[in-house]
């Protein structure tokens, strides 16, 4: 699956062959991606720029950063479809409004 609607269908059904759907309400979904943008954080909270760059280059830091990454996207996206937004025109709209909020330097 290598589209948001692809990962969105993906997690439906393994929500619904679960019977998860009744857990996946907007607060405990929210309260977990919440969680697991922690646990993103906690990967780099006491490592230096020269100590990420190297847990970057030598795989270790980089597999568990895409691990928690990936939670945080699967949240956001179960999230965002049990409340009805398409993310990515609700992104576009965002950076739409950034970018007349705040326009280029020249």
């Amino acid at each position: 699956m290598d589209s948001v609607d692809g990962l969105r269908d993906r997690l439906r059904d393994f929500a619904a062959a679960r019977d998860w759907e009744q857990y996946h309400t907007p607060k405990n979904l929210a309260m977990a991606l919440s969680g697991e943008a922690g646990e993103l954080v906690a990967e780099l909270q006491w490592v230096d720029d020269a100590g990420a760059v190297a847990g970057l280059a030598e795989g270790g830091l980089k597999d568990r950063l895409a691990d928690e990454a990936a939670d945080v996207l699967l949240y956001l996206i179960r999230l965002t479809d049990v409340c009805g937004i398409d993310l990515v025109e609700a992104a576009n709209a965002k950076i739409d409004r950034n970018e007349t909020r705040f326009p280029p330097t020249a």
